[in-house]
């Protein structure tokens, strides 16, 4: 009888089957070594966590809108004249004169490149060296001929956020 062929009858196995199982445990294995090195499911307490999605710090305690209450940065984080990349949030935010803040994509638009600074008033992608203005993403340097989208954001207090 060849490992390929199915014994009949209760409890009777291949050692394909016993193989596959073992490959499986295996696997579980493998992928409980992902976890945290602490032992606390990476919450830095101590004690094991349900693994859930974590909460923000910011927005209401009863679920309201999360997503649009998570703060990107303080008032205090953005100059005057200035402003900072947020490439993971997906936004660039910018102060052309005290208490106005603008939203602009982090996108080149010459050749989606990422933006990579605001220095001198401008938006700069280092790519082809682009520049576009901070109060309303328009070229200011080229090669590129359209401006940077805006993106809505909202101030509460001194938190930013999408709007």
């Amino acid at each position: 009888m060849s490992d390929d062929q199915a014994l009949t009858g209760p409890g009777t196995q291949t050692r394909r089957t016993l193989l596959t199982g073992v490959g499986a445990v295996g696997a579980a294995v493998v992928l409980a070594a992902c976890g945290s090195d602490d032992g606390d499911g990476g919450s830095g307490s101590g004690a094991p966590t349900s693994g859930g999605p974590a909460v923000p710090s910011t927005g209401d305690a009863g679920g309201g809108d999360r997503q649009g209450a998570q703060s990107l940065a303080t008032t205090a984080d953005i100059p005057v004249g200035g402003g900072k990349v947020l490439a993971t949030q997906g936004v660039v935010i910018t102060q052309p004169v005290a208490g106005q803040f603008k939203g602009f994509s982090p996108i080149c638009t010459h050749q989606n490149c990422p933006v990579t600074n605001v220095d001198g008033g401008t938006i700069n992608c280092t790519c082809h060296n682009s520049k576009f203005s901070i109060e309303d993403g328009s070229v200011k340097a080229g090669p590129a001929t359209k401006p940077l989208p805006p993106r809505d954001i909202k101030v509460t207090g001194d938190q930013i956020s999408l709007a």
